[in-house]
């Protein structure tokens, strides 16, 4: 028979055995540069063998959440062109910075191998695309991550949402089109100061919709509008051109969508782009190509439905290991080359990069996954008043150089990959949805365990001044 007192301490056992299990190490640093004394931004932290791990921000700074299952194995921090460090995760110190020396690969050391190799950058390029179909998946999976979506001016915040996401794929060989969805499952911070501005969106989106009687700007009252309007304006406009299945499925993602028609890096890549070799680096002990993006004989083009997206360069650089050909990193941006695209950038934006992408990979049995994105382009807000219109007071401010101009930033990490069939084919038949704006009570605990980009001190900063101000949505 068993007593209260052995019932207690049963409990508390249960309890402990729990608590054990669900337990986790916290790692936190920065990554520097061991020359420079600089930080090192987009150095990659993981766990060995997994899909555990993080990017370090534009400080070098990291934290990374490691279930206690895995902290004797061994942490992983690499940068390309730097030394990798590795120690095993429950010794990993948090009070010290870690140094990465430069470690640079001769192309003496590479040359001497029984196959021949393309020597130019453009022969590499066309190589690497050629093997996609081995070094991409060719199964179905599921990958867990997180998404921080901001929308800022040259003075503040204007948006923050942060939510774990879901990201279903079908593999490389069937189109993303159909085969591709993404779930919104919890939401951490949701803050939105857009209330006055999104007015021009709102006039955007009813004249697209109404193309009988025009709205001008100065005919709209906020005080007129519900909230539900104002956000149906901003999710047709925040979905144009940058939302969460444009990013996946359109011609940005170009190595998971290189197979459809006039993909960016599809069967005409050398029309748009041309090919550099720079220099032989290392990556985590591997020597990996480093290759110029750039521009060729044709103008590059998004073909966004209802906005001129043509009539840029691209410029930026690729990451391709030397021994499989795999894409390890694509930095890649479009930059206004036309007449047209360069006016339209000028008047509309104040910048001419209008796509500024960035995509990391990462090898996980043997086959490439995407591990870190981040993604920027400005945004068209304010528009609408000549310069001679008369303007209250308020609407000058909203003219103000500095505060006229938005551009919009998606990052994504993913920190876990599930490849099982049956576990893919159960998360198949849930509910997805894509709606970031969805409101989703905040679920503390879940948060606490859950891997998350870093902020910097810059974004700490504004964040904080964000949120004291926020209107439309809070935690």
């Amino acid at each position: 028979m068993i007593n209260n007192l052995q019932l207690k301490l049963f409990f508390c056992i249960f309890f402990l055995i729990a608590l054990n299990a669900n337990a986790q190490i916290e790692l936190k640093n920065k990554v520097v540069d061991f020359t420079s004394l600089l930080p090192l931004e987009n150095a990659s932290i993981y766990i060995q063998n997994t899909t555990i791990g993080t990017v370090s921000n534009s400080d070098g700074r990291f934290l990374l959440l490691v279930p206690n299952e895995f902290k004797k194995d061994t942490l992983v921090i690499s940068s390309i062109g730097f030394k990798t460090y590795k120690v095993q995760a429950e010794e990993f110190d948090n009070t010290l910075d870690i140094f990465l020396e430069e470690d640079v690969a001769t192309l003496d050391e590479v040359v001497v191998l029984a196959e021949p190799r393309p020597t130019t950058g453009n022969g590499i390029v066309l190589k690497a695309l050629e093997k996609l179909e081995i070094n991409l998946p060719d199964s179905s999976y599921i990958q867990k991550g997180f998404l921080r979506h901001k929308e800022r001016n040259k003075v503040e915040f204007k948006w923050l949402i942060e939510s774990a996401i879901t990201l279903y794929d079908s593999g490389y060989t069937v189109s993303s089109n159909k085969h591709l969805k993404i779930n919104v499952d919890q939401v951490r911070k949701s803050y939105d100061l857009r209330d006055i501005d999104s007015i021009f969106s709102y006039v955007s989106y009813s004249n697209q919709k109404n193309s009988g009687q025009r709205l001008k700007v100065n005919d709209v009252n906020r005080d007129d509008l519900s909230t539900d309007q104002l956000i149906q304006a901003i999710k047709w406009n925040d979905t144009r051109v940058n939302g969460l299945q444009n990013l996946f499925k359109g011609k940005l993602n170009l190595l998971r969508n290189s197979k459809n028609e006039n993909a960016l890096f599809g069967e005409e890549v050398l029309q748009k782009h041309q090919f550099k070799l720079d220099t032989i680096l290392v990556d985590n002990e591997r020597k990996i190509y480093k290759i110029k993006i750039e521009k060729s004989f044709d103008f590059v083009g998004l073909q966004t439905k209802g906005i001129y997206n043509e009539g840029y360069i691209a410029n930026g650089w690729l990451y391709i290991y030397y021994d499989n050909y795999a894409i390890k990193r694509i930095e890649y941006d479009l930059i206004a080359a036309s007449d047209a695209q360069k006016i339209r950038s000028k008047r509309l934006f104040d910048t001419q990069v209008n796509h500024k992408l960035i995509i990391n990979y990462m090898e996980y049995e043997d086959k490439m996954y995407p591990n870190y994105i981040y993604y920027e382009t400005p945004k068209l807000v304010t528009v609408g008043l000549k310069s001679n219109t008369e303007m209250t007071e308020s609407q000058k401010n909203r003219y103000n150089k500095n505060e006229r101009f938005y551009y919009t930033v998606q990052e994504v990490l993913f920190s876990e990959i599930i490849m099982d069939h049956e576990t893919v084919q159960l998360e198949l038949q849930k509910d997805w949805d894509t709606d970031i704006f969805s409101l989703k009570p905040y679920n503390k605990d879940f948060w606490q365990n859950y891997n998350v980009l870093l902020e910097s001190e810059e974004d700490e900063k504004l964040i904080k001044d964000l949120t004291r101000k926020a209107s439309l949505f809070k935690e």
